[in-house]
């Protein structure tokens, strides 16, 4: 039989635990869409992009009820990471590194209009670096088996009260963007207001070759670096640096902020010929 001064202990200490984080913790609202959001840094505040309407005011509710308009620093919708600015003196989050092991306590502390909520899970995939589908570079791969509710920007902590992420909703499962991906997307988003991503100048398709598949150039941007290696409309491309193209998508998520700047050489047929293009990645311009 389980010791009752055993749970009560566990009790006592998640509660503690939640007590800690609540005062950084924060609605925020814009346009329709509620979602949570954490005090990052003195006057800035980390939620989910995916949760942010894209036009509107935006409105943040602190732990004390008080209400303030907030702007956006920056967004990265790769990540799921937005960075907003506030007039606020609460005191921020400081996030850990550190990644929990497979099994352990985890407690998503959020906010519904204000007030703070909890919900106690545990972490049920603990893995590697990944890639989102929309591209963006994740630091470690974090499930949580917290049941799915209002958690979108909340903050996830470990069974020591250490914040190790921000808690977003997958297609099936609470998903965790680590400290790590916060601390290096906010960053930029601070000093630049963007994350530089690779850019082609291309609008392409894909099509079913005899021996694979490939990208036919729908569209080449005349000012873009694809033109000035003297890729053409109608080309199919087939290989980047030697290897055979898998898809367009595949393509697209090689042109993350490293790919900026580096030479790729890129094989393409035009009228059944293969022609190999020396092609600089560029930054791609703000839309």
């Amino acid at each position: 039989m389980t010791d009752p001064t055993t749970l009560a202990s566990l009790s006592s200490a998640l509660a503690d635990t939640v007590a800690r984080a609540a005062p950084a913790i924060v609605s925020v609202h814009s346009h329709r869409s509620r979602a949570s959001g954490f005090v990052w840094k003195p006057g800035l505040v980390i939620t989910a992009d995916e949760a942010l309407a894209d036009e509107g005011e935006i409105e943040i509710q602190f732990a004390d009820g008080s209400r303030k308009q907030a702007t956006i620093a920056g967004r990265d919708h790769t990540t799921d990471i937005a960075l907003l600015r506030v007039d606020t003196d609460v005191a921020p989050v400081k996030l850990s590194a550190s990644v929990p092991a497979l099994g352990s306590l985890a407690v998503v502390v959020a906010a519904d209009r204000g007030a703070a909520t909890a919900r106690l899970g545990i972490v049920s995939l603990s893995g590697p670096a990944w890639r989102s589908l929309r591209g963006g570079d994740i630091d470690a791969r974090i499930e949580l088996d917290v049941r799915r509710h209002s958690q979108q920007g909340g903050l996830a902590l470990d069974a020591s009260g250490e914040p190790f992420g921000m808690a977003v909703l997958g297609p099936r499962r609470v998903l965790t963007i680590p400290a790590a991906t916060i601390e290096r997307v906010a960053a930029q988003l601070e000093t630049s207001g963007r994350i530089a991503r690779g850019y082609l100048g291309l609008g392409l398709q894909p099509v079913r070759l005899d021996d694979g598949i490939g990208a036919m150039v729908m569209n080449v941007d005349k000012n873009g670096p694809s033109a000035a290696a003297g890729i053409r409309q109608g080309d199919v491309i087939i290989a980047v640096n030697d290897e055979r193209l898998s898809g367009v998508r595949a393509l697209l998520r090689t042109l993350g902020p490293q790919s900026v700047g580096r030479v790729v050489d890129v094989t393409v047929r035009r009228g059944g010929e293969p022609q190999h293009f020396r092609v600089t990645i560029g930054e791609r311009p703000e839309t």
